[in-house]
């Protein structure tokens, strides 16, 4: 294979999968009265090698809190005349206004929900796929004003290593107003050239961070108490989570584990299974020696009584002497209860699904807002990578990637920002395909900042760059705002 060097961040990565083949072989005898030699045939038939796809897809919500009554300005930016990508504007709060979703989604319906929940790399489905688009394109706005973008990423098919990347493009001065040159010479800044560059973008405050629910709105631990925490994991052992799905699960729930036990010395986990009844295999412990053997000695067999291994995993959650209760359910196939009677008695109900497993019926289990509850993987690989979003949810709230200016932002995206696929894990982790990852990025212009930044102007770019993780341990990519560089191993384009 070649070494290529791309320069789109939408690039497709290719890899060959495998060879299938088929033997034939020809058999002869001897007989009696015939002049045949002994004789034999044999060959490698109808050989065939298909390249795998690597497709990085994204879809996005973007919100501006602009003041109330700006409806049909804002709604005229993003209209076919206007600079913005076209959409129609919605007013969401008192002065927040919805700017763009991609997937557009009907009314009633939550768009966290469904990114998080369909499968986006089937065909036919348009997302965000080779275009490039503006997000914000916004005149008069004013200190206090904030704007929202959270992208959700879909790899299909293979797992990638994904940077975030950006660029600065305008810092524009455009001239002074006898304010804003008051206000620069009271804050002892040199004026300089009105065609210079402006102030605009060391003023505005930008925050990006894995938005784990993709819900526009970063969710931290602001508990300074350091309560612990005790956690069930309820697990579907059924008959069709045989094979790797197991594993997978095995993997998922380990490392949710270590990551809930290494968060707080007074931190408990235990685990219960269920298929066909339940059974708690493990009560509430912090060795996490004692969980990680409960969790490898589960096996697969028998039908699916979700209700029966909630109702087992509350009792055992009796026995936390925490305040804060928290149950994992983890399933593949049909989930038949709501938890009621866990969730009135004070437990957080966490649901994973997989496979078979119906949204609804997760919705339903998990505590409200389902949104911040409910997590799905259509793909078996994803699986482990859906308990590490969880573990990282219940112990530190989502990570944050980046705070700080937007010309400082872009200086760090301009060289190319690493994101890791799975934080609850130790190093940097490819993204798996199958699941839905979201990253937050928010910008704010400070109530306090004053007319040093009238007439200002800037304008940015953000990108995503996915390379193959198979065969590409180490890659070697370089970039220059959002054109990449890659000079990684056995990766051609």
């Amino acid at each position: 294979m070649t070494n290529n060097t791309p320069t789109d961040t939408g690039l497709s990565r290719r890899t060959v999968l495998a060879g299938l083949g088929a033997v034939g072989v020809a058999s002869a005898g001897a007989g009696l009265g015939t002049t045949a030699y002994f004789s034999d045939d044999e060959s490698f038939d109808g050989n065939s090698i298909t390249a795998g796809e690597l497709d990085l897809k994204l879809d996005y919500r973007a919100t501006y809190s602009g003041g109330p009554g700006r409806l049909d300005e804002i709604d005229a930016v993003y209209s076919a005349e206007g600079a913005g990508e076209p959409f129609d504007v919605v007013e969401e709060g008192d002065g927040v206004y919805l700017i763009g979703e991609v997937p557009s989604i009907e009314e009633n319906d939550l768009w966290e929900e469904e990114v998080q929940t369909r499968d986006f790399c089937l065909p036919g489905i348009d997302l965000v796929n080779g275009d490039e688009i503006p997000v914000f394109v916004l005149e008069d706005v004013k200190p206090g004003d904030c704007g929202e973008v959270t992208i959700s990423l879909h790899i299909c098919d293979n797992p990638s290593w994904l940077w975030m990347s950006g660029e600065l493009t305008e810092n524009a001065q455009n001239g002074y107003t006898d304010p804003e040159l008051d206000a620069l010479t009271e804050l002892g800044l040199d004026t300089g050239s009105p065609e210079g560059d402006g102030q605009l973008v060391d003023a505005v405050e930008v925050t990006m961070w894995y938005d784990e629910n993709c819900n526009n709105v970063l969710d931290v631990d602001t508990d300074e108490t350091g309560d612990s925490v005790c956690v069930q994991l309820v697990l579907d052992t059924s008959g069709s989570m045989s094979g790797s799905r197991l594993d997978n699960t095995k993997s998922g729930a380990i490392q949710l584990a270590q990551t809930v036990l290494d968060a707080n010395p007074d931190n408990l986990v235990g685990v219960t299974e269920f298929d066909s009844s339940a059974d708690t295999v493990q009560p509430l412990t912090d060795e996490f020696d004692a969980v990680e053997d409960a969790i490898n000695g589960l096996n697969a067999g028998g039908t699916t009584d979700a209700q029966d291994g909630v109702n087992a995993g509350q009792a055992e959650l009796e026995n936390c002497p925490p305040d804060e209760r928290v149950m994992v359910v983890f399933g593949d196939g049909d989930i038949n209860t709501d938890g009621q009677a866990a969730k009135d008695a004070g437990t957080d109900i966490y649901a994973i699904g997989v496979g078979n497993a119906g949204f609804d019926d997760l919705e339903d289990l998990a505590s409200a807002p389902p949104e911040d509850y409910v997590f799905f993987a259509t793909d078996d690989d994803a699986i482990e990578q859906v308990f590490g979003q969880v573990a990282e949810t219940i112990t530190v709230g989502e990570e944050l990637i980046f705070e700080g200016s937007l010309a400082d932002a872009m200086a760090e995206l301009e060289t190319g920002l690493a994101l890791d696929g799975n934080r609850s894990a130790e190093g940097r982790q490819p993204f798996e395909g199958g699941l839905t990852q979201c990253i937050g990025f928010e910008w704010c212009v400070p109530a306090d900042v004053g007319s040093e930044i009238q007439t200002d102007s800037a304008a940015f770019d953000i990108g995503f760059y996915a390379e193959q993780f198979r065969h590409n341990d180490s890659p070697d990519v370089s970039f220059n705002g959002t054109d990449v560089n890659s000079n990684s191993t056995n990766v051609s384009s």
